[in-house]
């Protein structure tokens, strides 16, 4: 992979919390103090989702922490941040989101030749039976990790 990819913050509930369907790549617009949070890995994306009023797509309750040298420059840490996407991506995650159980959720948050990117999917709810069987297929794997650790 030739260009810079550096994680910096990962919604790790997401693909538990839902069947994520289908990913799309956004820009974020920031601040600077912004941006200066997210290369210094203060930022969290756990209670985050994806508004899309037709026009244009925000990213709602994300916190970036305020930047310490910033003073009274700094940001509010959770404002709404627009995503910047191409009008076809905004129609096409305006059309999901009007079907029931389905949302946009931010799967993570990362640094692609210093821009910061946001990937986000196109998401619909799990129901306690699904989350369960992700919970015993998880524990399957750990179990045959550690039985072919052990021998």
């Amino acid at each position: 992979m030739a260009e810079n990819y550096k994680v910096v913050a990962a919604n790790r509930k997401a693909s538990f919390e839902y069947f994520l369907l289908e990913q799309f790549e956004a820009g974020l617009a920031l601040h600077g103090s912004e941006i200066k949070s997210i290369r210094a890995g203060q930022v969290s994306i756990a209670e985050a989702y994806v508004d899309v009023d037709g026009k244009s797509a925000w990213l709602v309750e994300s916190h970036i922490a305020p930047y310490e040298q910033a003073n009274r420059f700094n940001h509010d840490p959770k404002r709404k941040r627009r995503l910047l996407l191409h009008k076809k991506e905004i129609h096409e995650l305006w059309d999901a989101v009007r079907q029931k159980g389905v949302t946009i959720v931010p799967t993570k948050i990362y640094l692609k030749n210093g821009r910061a990117k946001i990937e986000i999917s196109i998401a619909k709810g799990k129901k306690l039976h699904d989350k369960r069987a992700s919970i015993a297929k998880r524990d399957e794997e750990r179990e045959l990790s550690r039985q072919q650790s052990s021998h």
